[in-house]
């Protein structure tokens, strides 16, 4: 697809400067939300790049300066707002074709899921507990990212321990990132299911985004990010208490986890099963329970589960990753 080319003219210099914000911070939002360069060129602002984010990018800064010439009061602060909330026209488009993000990838497929959006956007901190299969992460995911486009957090934060399941892998070549890739793994998938190529790799780049592990997180203070810890059946109690304590000033958190894949020695409890107990009535927590009749992957994926947690109730093993 080759890169669009469009021009708005304006007026005024106060005009641009309202638009493209002080220090041209309006102008770098664009480029790391929308991937547009925006060019001041001949009393006009030149938008390059591709076409259904150049139109988005179009279609808000046109309404603002009608706003503007209007005689309506329109900051800088409303530009950037309106631009996260932006999204390109043809959205529902396949992400090969431009599209930022799936559009109903979001979309409840159980009563179960259904549970987890709404404790999702009513609660600060939700605690996500089921099988494999049953969305967790994925829908945790396109939840960050639909915050993200709305405007209610600036960035998403998706944190998982790095904790071997089951097996030792020795040593692993190259350098700390590549060594820690293979446990945030899932994480990337998720990303890759819900965003375009492009898209993913500047969010990603410009730290609108960030993958890491969740010793990464102490003494870190996260503001308005959207925050996800992934397998935290993984942690422990110390871990959790202090990834829990993270939460900053319009921020929410997302924890997922299995209890029945426990990674951990025997002689650790875990984190997720602790904070379970421990946080039941706290206001602003919320707790969704799903099960295998929320699983969602292959339809044998939900008799399998099915099957190992009869199995565990007859004192038979866990259930699988």
């Amino acid at each position: 697809m080759s890169d669009a080319d469009v021009q708005i003219p304006v007026q005024s210099v106060d005009e641009a400067r309202t638009l493209l914000g002080p220090l041209d911070s309006n102008a770098r939002l664009i480029r790391e939300l929308h991937g547009v360069s925006v060019l001041v060129r001949d009393g006009s602002l030149r938008l390059l790049g591709e076409p259904p984010h150049v139109h988005t990018v179009q279609h808000v800064l046109e309404d603002s300066l009608q706003a503007l010439r209007a005689g309506r009061k329109l900051t800088t602060q409303d530009v950037a707002q309106r631009l996260r909330a932006g999204a390109p026209a043809d959205e529902g488009a396949d992400p090969g074709n431009g599209g930022a993000v799936r559009m109903g990838a979001i979309k409840a497929r159980t009563g179960g899921q259904q549970r987890y959006l709404e404790a999702m956007d009513r609660d600060d901190v939700v605690f996500a507990v089921g099988p494999a299969g049953t969305g967790k992460t994925y829908l945790a995911v396109a939840q960050a990212i639909e915050s993200m486009k709305r405007g209610a957090v600036r960035r998403i934060v998706l944190v998982r321990p790095a904790v071997e399941a089951g097996e030792k892998l020795g040593f692993l070549p190259g350098d700390f990132q590549a060594k820690i890739d293979p446990y945030l793994r899932p994480m990337y998938d998720a990303l890759q299911d819900l965003l375009d190529a492009r898209t993913r790799a500047r969010w990603l780049d410009s730290d609108v985004v960030e993958v890491c592990p969740l010793a990464y997180m102490r003494g870190r203070t996260l503001n308005r990010s959207f925050v996800i810890l992934d397998e935290a059946q993984n942690t422990t109690v110390t871990q959790m208490l202090m990834f829990l304590t993270r939460l900053g000033e319009g921020s929410r958190m997302v924890i997922t986890g299995d209890p029945s894949q426990v990674d951990l020695p025997p002689s650790v409890t875990s984190g997720l099963a602790d904070a379970v107990r421990r946080l039941q009535g706290v206001p602003g927590i919320g707790f969704v329970e799903l099960d295998a009749s929320d699983v969602v992957r292959h339809a044998v994926v939900s008799r399998i589960v099915g099957a190992y947690g009869d199995a565990k109730n007859g004192g038979r093993g866990n259930r699988p990753s």
